[in-house]
Parts: C-alpha cells; structure tokens; sequence
C-alpha cells in the first residue's frame, strides 16, 4: 500500500496554526455520504482531501475513488457540457502597497510617483485608455471584461469619495492625490463606467477592492456596491479571497481584509442584486483543514445568498512570489492535491452547479483532466493575463474557440461557449468553420485569435 501514496507532497506543518487536519471521521464513511449525496460536514471535506487521515500522504487509490464520486456529482448536476467564455481581462493598475507574499503582480505605488526613476515594469490605464482596451477586444468578440487590479492609493470611489480622503489628515488610509503621480487612474467609479462599453458584462471590484473604495468613511458595503453597479458593474469577483481562515492569512496577507469582512462584502454585492463567483487560493502555508473550512464558508455562503455562479480553485504558482523566495515555501501543491481540491469542491459545495478548471494554473493536460475529476468550466479566452505569468505561470495568456472545441471534443465531452452568469449557453460543433464566439454584442462566429 506504501507505494500507492504520493509522499512528495509539500510538507505544510512548518507554521504552528491552531487548525490542524484531524477529524475524528473516518475515510470510508465520508465517501459513502459524498456518493449518496448527503451534505457533507467538515470533517468529512477533510477526510476526502487526505484520503483518509489515518494514512501518511495521499493513497492514491482512494483517491481515485473521490475523483469518481465527484465526476459522477458533475455529470448528474450539469451534465457532460465543458463550457468556456469569451473574455479579456483588463487589470487597471499593478501599483499597490498590501504587500501580499503569495503576489508577484503589483509594484510598490510610490514607484509610480512624478519624478522617480525606478524602473519597476508596471502599469496603470487612464479610464480612456481601458475604454480603447475593451472597444477594441469587443470587435473581436468578446463579452466579457475581467478587471482586477492592484490598490492604487489615488483610486477613490467616485469625486465624493476623493474630497473625502483629500481632506482627511489620517495617515493611515494608502491615499494620496493623483497628482503625486506619472498617470491619473481616475476614480473607481470612472474606470468602470470607461469599460462598460456596449452590452459587454463587467465583472470587477474584488472585497478588497470594496474596502479600498470605502476607506475612511463610514458607508456600507451595499451602499459602495450600489453605486458601483450604476456606474456599469455587472458582477464581483470572489477574489482576495485566498484561504478564508485569518491564521493562514496573517501569515500570508496581513494587510488584507479579514475573512469576516470579505464574506460582509460578498453578501453586501448579492444584496444589491450583482453576481458573484469564489475562489479559493491553495497549495501554499495552509492544510486540508483550512482548505475545507474555506469551502464551508463558502457554502454557508451561497445558502445565504444564492449569487456564487461559480467556484474556481487556484493552484498557488509559488515561482518569483515572497513567499518561496523567504523561504517560507518550497513549492506549490501536488498534482494530486490539485485534482482532490477539484472534486472535494464538487463533492462539498452543494449549492455551486459551476467548478473551474484553470488552465493557466494547470496548463492545457492537466486542466483537461480536471474536467474528469468534477470541473465542468474551462475558463475562458482570457487575451491578456498578467497575475499568473508575473508570478512565474507556464501556460500562456490566450486561448482561441477552435482550440477549446478541439480539446473538448477530444476527451468526448460537449463544447459550450457561454455567459458570465451561465444563463446563456451554445453548444459548438468543432467542426464548424470558422469557430468563434457569438453570444457577444458584436461576435459573429469570426476567430477571437488565429
């Protein structure tokens, strides 16, 4: 039996965390309640993502067992669709001071200042220029705009929120006036009402970006959510989201939201009636046991307000992060536990008909494989992605419709373009020529990409 469990899994017991992966469940029955389709509880989310807590590693041949379990789960609640969207992402800005040790993405805001010569290799859009950014992704077909971006300390809400933070003397609220600096990132509300060109769906503004567009008063997060869907904003992002445990996050993000607040936030959007996904961003300092808690939150979650359209598992990519180079990690997760963290969020979000499979995360095989271990989305065209490959992702930034309908195809499931919310899907046939995408407000089936 030794030889069947994967032992090169990153040891992830360095940190002296109060949560440890200990239940006292056991392995077989926890597969029976997933198989039967009973909710599960923690300590059965955990017994499937160890393979059982009784045995050292993973025992691979249990493994097998959850990743049936789960593509069975798959077939019966979305059926043998793979759908993907036609998208681009627009990150506004890389200047941010959080200081997040998994992110390899921002850099430091006062680099960005008038008058330093640092040569740092970021960016930050006027709203003009994302406008032209979108315009010209929407001639190609898109429908979709995914914005997230770093915490720029010029970003305010909206020209309220600006005089706000101008006339405050706290110290402490990461603002300073958008003349300190080379480019004007304009306002939040401005930014979205630049990219919301057209019919195309704009989905953006994360917690943390929520709570940056609320710093130093006292409004409410439905209220900052409010008044960014009536400047354009279609849905939010589950992002920042990371491992919704505060031990795991001050070790890793000490200056982000807690996980309460992230949570306020999330419910604050569905309130005001925006779409939400959720991610979870593993394989780093955490164990199964944070793993789990976070999708029991997420869970609670979704029974409360009904808006998470998808869940999307984000294999950490520990290349040129603070985290690997301090030495604090080694590596990322395994290909085992990246395949368990796919089908125990089947099996444990109940409530989520939608499971992402991250090609940019896993690459092209291995995300194919995650569509047979409970994903059913393959994430979407994506022409420009920056957060992945700063932090040393492999897998490339774009992805045409015919390569997405020819790898389908090839593993015998149904290709399907889609909507951001799901509400509308096209099967496609990859033997259709050209094969592009046409639920945009000026797709026409020709190619995104060559």
């Amino acid at each position: 039996m030794a030889d069947a469990r994967n032992r090169s899994n990153v040891p992830r017991g360095r940190f002296d965390f109060e949560h440890r992966p200990e239940t006292d469940q056991s392995f077989e029955n926890a597969l029976a309640k997933a198989r039967d389709g009973r909710r599960l509880d923690v300590a059965d989310g955990v017994e499937l993502l160890t393979t059982g807590t009784d045995v050292p590693g993973i025992d691979r041949a249990r493994k097998e067992r959850v990743l049936e379990a789960a593509d069975r789960r798959r077939a019966e609640v979305v059926g043998d669709r793979v759908t993907f969207v036609a998208n681009l992402n627009n990150n506004v800005t890389t200047a941010c001071n959080t200081g997040c040790l998994f992110c390899n993405f921002k850099d430091t805001a006062q680099d960005f200042e008038v008058g330093t010569d640092v040569d740092h290799g970021g960016f930050t859009k006027t709203p003009a220029e994302s406008r032209n950014v979108v315009s010209d992704a929407l001639d190609r077909g898109i429908y979709e705009v995914t914005s997230v971006s770093g915490l720029h300390p010029a970003l305010a809400l909206d020209d309220e929120h600006r005089e706000i933070l101008e006339a405050s003397d706290r110290g402490d609220l990461n603002y300073r006036s958008a003349d300190a600096y080379e480019t004007d990132p304009g306002t939040y509300a401005e930014q979205m009402r630049a990219m919301s060109v057209g019919d195309v769906h704009l989905h953006s503004m994360t917690p943390e970006e929520a709570y940056h567009a609320r710093r130093g008063t006292d409004w409410s997060y439905e209220g900052v959510y409010g008044r960014l869907k009536d400047a354009g904003l279609d849905s939010v992002p589950g992002t920042a989201a990371e491992i919704l445990v505060d031990e795991v996050r001050g070790v890793i993000c000490p200056g982000k939201i807690g996980t309460d607040e992230w949570l306020e936030a999330m419910a604050a959007a569905a309130s005001v009636g925006l779409d939400t996904t959720a991610t979870i961003m593993y394989g780093h300092v955490e164990n199964e046991m944070h793993r789990v808690m976070h999708l029991d939150r997420v869970r609670d979650l979704q029974d409360r307000t009904g808006a998470i359209t998808e869940f999307v598992p984000l294999s950490f990519v520990h290349r040129n992060t603070p985290l690997h180079e301090r030495g604090m990690v080694d590596a990322g997760a395994s290909t085992d536990e990246d395949e368990l963290m796919i089908a125990v969020s089947r099996l444990f979000l109940d409530n989520v008909d939608h499971v992402q499979s991250s090609w940019v995360k896993y690459g092209d095989e291995q995300g194919l494989k995650m569509l047979s271990c409970g994903a059913d989305d393959f994430m979407g065209t994506i022409l420009s992605e920056e957060i992945t490959k700063r932090a040393g992702g492999e897998f490339g930034e774009f992805r045409s419709f015919s390569e997405y309908a020819e790898m389908i195809a090839a593993i015998g499931r149904t290709p399907a373009e889609r909507s951001t919310d799901y509400r509308q899907i096209r099967e496609v046939d990859p033997d259709e020529s050209p094969v592009g995408p046409r639920l945009g407000p000026r797709a026409d089936g020709t190619p995104l990409v060559e």
